[in-house]
């Protein structure tokens, strides 16, 4: 993998600052409601349930993938990607652990909700906590495989972020993505799928008048939105954060 100092070729400056520009807003904008999202649970003793938890752990999730787009902006506007080759793996690495705890978190999500409007019963601390350290346990864990040589993080074509070098099309590489999307791309669609097409055939015989979605959004900006700030009392909670004034009525109350 060599330093990347100049533009590819068929790229100019231009085309490289929309880039960078693009990548800002989304990382701002995904940092900022994840944030509200994380501080919510925080401040909010109301939204500290076990169904919750696993909303929180995708907002750290997108977080991390905003974090991930935030450096990758930073580069593109720099025309240069300036951390190196080691800082190029960690890139690659961050960024993927991110990645798959989101999908994976999302699935969770799907099968707390089928639990909880088909079972009636309220999902239990350990079973949640277990969820979340078994999903990010297993995104570390492939994440890292390609630094240890199933798999390989490279440049971007614009070189100036890193991720895995789909470009290769050896048998070491097709193995760890075939594998790797079997377990973290097929199954999580699988159990969402699973989960909410359940769940739609349990409300609808019972006349439940609002179904939820079927399709698990995520995109960071859109996560924090469908999951946790359509919630009454996020909204609650996120008045509690940026209010004084609010916390201290909601005390009084």
């Amino acid at each position: 993998m060599a330093e990347s100092g100049s533009l590819p070729t068929g790229f100019g400056e231009l085309e490289v600052l929309a880039v960078g520009m693009v990548l800002l807003v989304e990382a701002l904008t995904g940092l900022c409601l994840n944030s509200l999202t994380i501080l919510s649970f925080c401040k909010t003793p109301e939204l500290r349930t076990p169904t919750h938890l696993l909303v929180l752990s995708l907002a750290l999730a997108d977080s991390g993938i905003s974090l991930n787009a935030l450096v990758a902006a930073t580069s593109s506007l720099l025309r240069r990607w300036p951390y190196g080759s080691n800082g190029c793996q960690a890139h690659g690495f961050q960024g993927f652990v991110t990645a798959l705890a989101s999908i994976c978190s999302s699935a969770a999500i799907a099968w707390g909700r089928y639990h909880h409007y088909c079972s009636r019963s309220q999902l239990a601390w350990n079973t949640a906590i277990s969820l979340v350290i078994c999903v990010w346990l297993s995104s570390a864990f492939w994440a890292a495989l390609p630094l240890l040589g199933w798999g390989h993080y490279d440049y971007e074509p614009l070189g100036t972020c890193c991720t895995l070098d789909y470009s290769r099309g050896d048998r070491n590489f097709t193995s760890f993505l075939f594998t790797m999307a079997f377990f973290n791309f097929f199954m999580p669609l699988f159990i969402t799928f699973i989960s909410y097409r359940l769940m739609e055939q349990k409300l609808r015989k019972t006349g439940h008048p609002q179904v939820p979605a079927l399709v698990a959004k995520t995109v960071p900006t859109i996560n924090a939105i469908n999951y946790a700030l359509g919630g009454e009392m996020v909204h609650r909670g996120i008045w509690q954060c940026l209010s004084p004034r609010g916390s201290g009525l909601d005390r009084a109350r």
